[in-house]
């Protein structure tokens, strides 16, 4: 009860915050450039009055993006330039070592690691939910009880990255042979006769078992896009395709996905961005135990653990960023292109 006061206490403060600043500066900014009834019976000729109004005018949209900037600037745009610094100095952050850090990198076994595991969730996670979302939205949009499997399907969506680990964790739990499996995974191999495993530590193939995770939830936000595209769809093509003889594959593969192309790829990059950063659910896992290391998990070890070094972890986390902007620069110049297709 505490915490869920404390929470509505954060709320209603950030939300009068919000309010005291919108008001306040906009009163601020008529008070130095007056235009209405007071500046009228102060004497103030019509020129000036028009003079105020457009530097007001000018001055106003500022005043809303001010806060977004000053957010930006505080928590994204200073933390990089902080994290290139840091990049070029030892453990303690008062040392120069120019390079060091990043030839450690490039010879370290663990960065190795994780850069073969991310390559494999970069192959895996992005191909597989963009399949299954498109698939999806194909396939509910011509059933009657589509939009309840729609929900069903987005539901994972809304579940946190640890939630979701946590409910996976049961799937593959594992308990010795001869006692009683209450992972769902193991129960169902046990019922064919199979023996138990303890899945998320089998080298190599639990990174696909991690990778099922972010499938699952990533797979409902495809499908919601896709499903969009797909009704985008004029349907006079696939009248013709219909009336030229071709079966439902043929129109699916050939008439519906060429015209959804792009969606498609603005999908599988956003999805590519997000397996990038991906770090929740390895660390609640397997801690990135049993080969199952990625980048950003690798980062979090450097900086915070035995003492943190915070050049190593800068370092690792400025290669996730120079993995992350090329893709994100091309999927807004595609999103901006798709808009203005539309």
């Amino acid at each position: 009860m505490q915490d869920l006061m404390w929470a509505l206490f954060t709320m209603v403060i950030g939300v009068a915050g919000c309010i005291a600043y919108f008001y306040g500066s906009n009163a601020l900014l008529d008070r130095l450039y007056p235009a209405g009834n007071s500046a009228r019976a102060s004497g103030m000729s019509a020129h000036d009055i028009s003079v105020n109004i457009n530097k007001a005018n000018a001055i106003r949209p500022w005043l809303f993006l001010f806060p977004a900037f000053a957010l930006l600037t505080i928590y994204l745009i200073y933390p990089v330039f902080k994290t290139l610094q840091l990049s070029f100095f030892d453990a303690s952050d008062t040392n120069f070592v120019g390079l060091d850090n990043w030839r450690w990198m490039l010879t370290d076994p663990g960065f190795h690691e994780s850069i073969f595991n991310n390559a494999l969730w970069l192959i895996v996670v992005p191909s597989a939910a963009t399949f299954f979302g498109l698939i999806i939205a194909a396939l509910t949009d011509k059933i009657w009880w589509g939009n309840i499997a729609k929900s069903l399907i987005f539901m994972p969506m809304a579940i946190s990255f640890v939630g979701a680990s946590v409910i996976w964790k049961f799937v593959y739990d594992y308990r010795a042979e001869g006692s009683e499996q209450i992972g769902i995974l193991n129960a169902i191999v046990v019922f064919f006769g199979g023996e138990p495993q303890a899945w998320i530590t089998v080298p190599f193939w639990n990174n696909f078992f991690l990778m099922i995770i972010l499938v699952w939830i990533q797979t409902g936000f495809a499908m919601v896009i896709l499903s969009a595209a797909l009704r985008g769809i004029p349907e006079e093509t696939i009248e013709a395709a219909v009336i030229d003889g071709a079966n439902p594959l043929q129109i699916f593969f050939k008439i519906m996905i060429p015209q959804i192309w792009g969606t498609i790829a603005v999908v599988w990059t956003t999805i590519t961005i997000l397996v990038l950063k991906v770090f929740d659910i390895v660390f609640a896992l397997t801690n990135a135990q049993w080969n199952t290391q990625v980048l950003a998990n690798l980062m979090f070890d450097w900086m915070f653990r035995g003492g943190g070094d915070f050049g190593r972890g800068a370092a690792i986390a400025l290669v996730i960023m120079i993995l992350v902007i090329p893709i994100m620069v091309w999927n807004i110049r595609r999103a901006n292109a798709e808009m203005k297709g539309h």
